[in-house]
């Protein structure tokens, strides 16, 4: 859509989580040395925590494009409230193993032997388990018995534990102690400072691309991270719809008011409570004593899916004023060329009968 507008390659503010534009910002950069520490170790559990849309999938992500495959056998698993009795088997279909039957000693049994097998081959298996809040007590526990597996030169099963940060009070519980022992690094992922978050657009833009158009005034930064509290997400859905907005006014340069006006619209569109549902720091607002409000965090993140949804809708039906519009166009040059034809030929025949 504003791609071509402004002559980009790409779309620089998607919000699915790509590698390519990882930015290593300050926080990222020490999550990134905490994550590679714990590979260093080969074992145990690395947990990071961090708001919703902070980068923690993208951070992991950039991490393995750095290891490759052919050194590490990673598998992803998103929790969506997985008790004991179904974790095990969603880890065996994380890692591609099918027909490992319903009762957990056949389970265990399929998974000791791939991982046996993983590390005769010189790789070693890593478990990523993104959303890791969801998950029950129980659960929790039940990834911790599986970095019992042991191989000859140790644990056959290293686990990377993604959540928001009301995994920490999981981790804090007395009966935790146990999996608190095994965590190697821990680190929590904060959201941006306004320099980080210039230099993260700047940086997506850049892959794309970027040579100056748009032209970024200085006051706009201010609004942006103000708004978006320096949360990675949240900066791509802003700036995707400051982008768009640039694009349908055919605007080359954008400043404050300009991103002041889209995020009235977004408050216009989904109420200011829920646009400014997060606090400056990024976290939920109306937190008791540090707890996270869980119906504020849901109110947030069907705020976001809203907010999605939207944009595609948008973008569907620009697409389509677009297409109507060439085609309009194509029918008036055909008119033209045709009525020109005419007056072409109206001539030749007022010539022909002069001559006569």
């Amino acid at each position: 859509m504003y791609e071509n507008f402004y002559g980009l390659q790409g779309k620089p503010f998607a919000l699915s989580p790509d590698p390519k534009f990882f930015y290593a910002s300050k926080g990222h950069r020490r999550a990134m040395a905490y994550l590679e520490y714990g590979v260093q170790q080969e074992e145990g559990f690395i947990v990071i925590t961090g708001e919703v849309g902070a980068g923690k999938t993208t951070l992991v992500r950039s991490l393995f494009e750095t290891l490759g495959t052919k050194r590490v056998l990673a598998a992803q698993l998103v929790s969506t409230q997985l008790d004991a009795e179904n974790l095990l088997r969603s880890v065996c279909l994380a890692f591609g193993l099918e027909g490992t039957g319903d009762d957990k000693a056949s389970q265990l049994r399929h998974m000791e032997r791939f991982l046996l097998n993983t590390r005769s081959r010189g790789q070693r298996a890593l478990l990523v388990v993104d959303e890791a809040q969801n998950l029950s007590m129980d659960a929790v526990e039940e990834l911790r018995m599986l970095s019992n597996f042991q191989g000859i030169d140790g644990p056959l099963l290293q686990s990377f534990l993604l959540g928001q940060p009301e995994f920490r009070d999981i981790l804090r519980s007395e009966n935790m102690q146990q999996l608190r022992q095994r965590v190697i690094a821990t680190y929590h992922l904060g959201p941006m400072d306004e320099g980080d978050t210039r230099a993260y657009v700047e940086h997506r833009l850049s892959r794309v691309g970027w040579e100056g158009t748009p032209h970024f005034a200085t006051d706009i930064w201010p609004v942006i991270h103000e708004f978006t509290g320096g949360i990675p997400r949240k900066v791509n859905t802003l700036c995707d719809r400051l982008l768009l907005m640039g694009y349908l006014e055919e605007r080359y340069d954008l400043d404050a008011d300009e991103a002041h006006r889209v995020i009235e619209e977004i408050e216009e569109d989904f109420g200011r409570e829920e646009a400014a549902a997060t606090g400056p720091n990024g976290a939920a607002t109306g937190a008791l004593n540090g707890a996270v409000d869980p119906d504020r965090a849901v109110a947030n993140e069907l705020t976001l899916i809203r907010l999605e949804d939207s944009f595609e809708v948008m973008e569907k039906r620009l697409d389509r004023i677009e297409h109507a519009l060439a085609i309009s166009f194509r029918q008036s040059q055909r008119i033209l060329d045709t009525l020109d034809s005419l007056n072409k030929f109206s001539d030749l025949n007022h010539k022909e009968v002069a001559r006569h």
